[in-house]
């Protein structure tokens, strides 16, 4: 081969590979590694480190879940099902809790609230689920205004005669119908009669539900006089003590005026009339 002709190859050899390191780094740019193969074939492999995000069509995120952006879900809460119900609550001091049963009544609820509002404390309401359909703002006020609501069944059965459907049915329905209502569901339920068994043990805690009875009972519903009434819970009142009283299923007017006697007569003597808090197992 001639001086000439060799020289001539080396030059075109030398720009060749110019060129291929040139477009080596335009395509690198760009995300793509070009080579150029032997036989003059161009092909295209991505390139070496972090690529640039493809455009996606903006209704393709529509599609795709969001994310969590909150803190992460506790661990489910487990109430543990229990062979007797409730008595008494602990707390610090001199503490009481008041409970009414079987409202809410349009007659007396807005009373007895205005009366627990006028000396700033909360009590435990265990509504009936087919109360609750005709007392909705009753419900909505007693969140407002910090009271607990609990679960008194659906239409007021004795438990002991149903089967476990129908106890779950009465317990299930009225969690839904107070969820709806007030914004929570129930944490507390309350057997109607007082009548408990296994069965609404077993259903009221699978329902997330602790079962409270009472200590005091007012005996309210056998209408004996306000002041009868009265004396009933000064009486009773101790440490820890529950009172049971009724805002509906019947005449409760004596009850409203009891509430006037001796709720500040149990704030005098340094009692703590407030709500008990769950404690999770």
């Amino acid at each position: 081969m001639k001086k000439d002709q060799l020289l001539s190859r080396l030059l075109t050899r030398r720009r060749a590979l110019i060129a291929g390191a040139g477009a080596v780094g335009a395509a690198a740019t760009a995300g793509v590694v070009t080579a150029v193969t032997g036989d003059g074939t161009v092909t295209s492999a991505p390139a070496a480190g972090p690529q640039p995000r493809r455009l996606v069509n903006s209704s393709a995120y529509r599609l795709q879940p969001l994310t969590g952006y909150g803190p992460p879900r506790a661990a489910p809460r487990r109430t543990l099902v229990r062979r007797e119900p409730l008595l008494r609550v602990s707390g610090r001091g001199r503490t009481m809790v008041l409970t009414f049963d079987d409202g809410p009544d349009p007659r007396y609820t807005p009373d007895i609230l205005d009366t627990l509002a006028e000396y700033d404390v909360r009590a435990m309401f265990f509504v009936c689920g087919e109360m609750v359909a005709g007392g909705r703002r009753m419900l909505a006020r007693m969140a407002d205004e910090g009271h607990v609501v609990g679960n008194h069944t659906w239409s007021h059965p004795l438990l002991t005669r149903l089967t476990r459907r129908q106890i779950r049915s009465q317990m299930e329905r009225t969690s839904d119908a107070i969820e709806d209502a007030y914004g929570e569901r129930p944490e507390w339920f309350r057997a109607p009669y007082g009548a408990w068994n296994r069965a609404a043990f077993q259903i009221g805690a699978e329902l997330g539900m602790e079962p409270l009875a009472w200590t005091v009972d007012t005996l309210d519903w056998t209408t004996p006089g306000a002041r009868s009434i009265a004396n009933r819970v000064e009486r009773g009142a101790a440490p820890g003590v529950v009172v049971l009283a009724h805002d509906a299923g019947g005449d409760r007017s004596q009850s409203v005026r009891a509430l006037r006697r001796y709720l500040p007569e149990l704030l005098d003597s340094g009692y703590h009339v407030t709500v008990p808090r769950r404690h999770y197992a």
